[in-house]
């Protein structure tokens, strides 16, 4: 069973260790099984791929790489700093996000 984060699709984070320490993005993708979260133009690598046709020609294509969901943090807008995520149960029963620094609920359900 893979472990649960409190960090989702479309979340804005920043890279708290490694080569993009300090930088912050959109994630673009969670793979839970491996621990590890795609953020828009970051972890950059560079593949070789062959050509495929007069479509893809071949070359030497730029892309992001998955890192370590260990390595980012939630970025909270308002308090302008990363912070850890909390829950908080509603009125309604429903299970919301929340900042643990500033306590104001965080959009991206």
């Amino acid at each position: 069973m893979a472990a649960k984060w409190g960090i989702k699709k479309n979340d804005l984070v920043m890279v708290i260790a490694g080569r993009d320490k300090g930088k912050t993005g959109k994630v673009l993708r969670v793979l839970p099984e491996n621990g590890r979260a795609t953020v828009e133009r970051l972890n950059i690598v560079k593949r070789h791929s062959k050509p495929r046709g007069a479509a893809s020609p071949g070359g030497i294509v730029e892309k992001e790489a998955p890192m370590d969901i260990s390595n980012l943090m939630f970025f909270c807008e308002r308090c302008n700093a990363p912070v850890r995520v909390g829950y908080k149960m509603a009125a309604d029963k429903s299970k919301t996000r929340v900042c643990r620094s500033c306590h104001e609920s965080l959009g991206n359900e």
